[in-house]
């Protein structure tokens, strides 16, 4: 499925395909997955629950949401089920901010 992959340290944002809650943990390199709704569309931004705690270099914000150290991803979510996100390269970079 569709997902977008955040990496603050180069200030790249990427589609990436993901199958599953494994592929998420795999690119942010961490399995203590945290999430949240990035707008109303059922998107949510996933990233290391730890990432302060481990001292992850490279931060960012979407919004208003709390920053974020190291890498995001962004997948749709409908209730627990993953799905495409809904969200725009061009909308996501006018929203987010690196810190």
């Amino acid at each position: 499925m569709r997902a977008i992959l955040i990496k603050p340290e180069t200030r790249s944002i990427e589609v990436v395909d993901v199958q599953d809650r494994d592929d998420i943990a795999h690119l942010i390199g961490y399995d203590t997955l945290e999430s949240d709704a990035v707008g109303n569309a059922g998107d949510h931004l996933f990233f290391d629950e730890e990432c302060f705690l481990r001292g992850t270099s490279g931060r960012f914000q979407i919004d208003k949401l709390i920053p974020v150290s190291g890498v995001g991803v962004i997948v749709g979510m409908a209730g627990d089920t993953l799905r495409d996100a809904t969200i725009g390269l061009d909308d996501l970079r006018g929203r987010i901010q690196y810190l």
